[in-house]
């Protein structure tokens, strides 16, 4: 399988992770602090989607033979460094590894007010970092 379409597949993937959390957007805070699947559900799709982000970086990364990230905010700052991302939009975002991270390691103390917001607010940086992705994968042919 080329780079390219490993990537894709990532981002394919992605997508999956991110619709299903647009499909629960518009859940209320009292719903998703008292559905206890629903919330495990939403969260696990974040963690799948910032996964992704971040295998997606890391592809790039090694195959342009980048600087090597010592975190995984830096994956996100090295594509911003590198243009592949803006890099106002990589700052931005890079702090979304921090929620991985959340999720991950510390998911009993997943805060209810932050995995809304991000609910609410953040589910089209995916979509903005899919775009640059994909421009950047038409420009390698």
């Amino acid at each position: 399988m080329k780079v390219s379409e490993k990537i894709l597949l990532k981002l394919e993937n992605m997508k999956k992770y991110v619709d299903f959390l647009k499909s629960y957007k518009g859940i209320t805070k009292e719903k998703l602090s008292q559905d206890y699947v629903l919330r495990s559900a939403i969260e696990r799709n974040f963690q799948l989607a910032l996964e992704s982000v971040l295998d997606i970086g890391e592809i790039i990364i090694s195959m342009k033979d980048l600087e090597k990230p010592e975190e995984y905010k830096d994956i996100i700052e090295v594509l911003g460094k590198e243009n592949i991302l803006p890099m106002d939009f990589a700052e931005r975002f890079a702090p979304a590894a921090g929620f991985r991270n959340i999720l991950v390691h510390k998911y009993t103390e997943v805060d209810i007010d932050e995995l809304y917001e991000h609910l609410k607010q953040d589910l089209s940086d995916f979509d903005f970092y899919a775009d640059c992705v994909a421009k950047f994968i038409k420009k390698l042919g």
